[in-house]
């Protein structure tokens, strides 16, 4: 996930400050973000405002890519300026036709030796 990054190999490649509002419920929120958004290339620095709700990232990286990573934790995330989230909606509002993914089939916990024989319990009475 950390290789999303495609980042054009111009003359000049600065680095640039993504702002977004993200929920933070406690402490342990902060170092959830901190940590997640640590293992995207090209990001120097993360800084998290709790009374804010705001984190701000400084790197060489794309924004939406940063955003995405950030809503793999936090699905409300979104960007500070409301500039940068209308360009976001409307980029998805673009192809509204856009084929469903087929529904697969997804890998279950098996349960264990002891709760098959609970489910399947013997009944005696007739």
């Amino acid at each position: 996930m950390a290789n999303l990054q495609i980042v054009p190999a111009y003359k000049n490649v600065e680095a640039q400050y993504v702002e977004m509002m993200v929920p933070l419920y406690s402490y342990g929120c902060e170092k959830k973000v901190k940590k997640t958004l640590a293992g995207i290339k090209g990001i120097y620095s993360v800084n998290v405002d709790y009374n804010q709700q705001k984190v701000t990232v400084w790197g060489i990286c794309n924004k939406h890519d940063v955003l995405n990573t950030m809503r793999t934790k936090r699905k409300e995330a979104r960007f500070w300026n409301d500039e940068d989230n209308i360009e976001m909606e409307e980029e998805s509002q673009k192809d509204p036709n856009k084929p469903m993914k087929p529904m697969t089939l997804t890998t279950v916990r098996s349960l264990s030796w002891k709760a098959w024989k609970m489910v399947f319990k013997r009944s005696y009475s007739f």
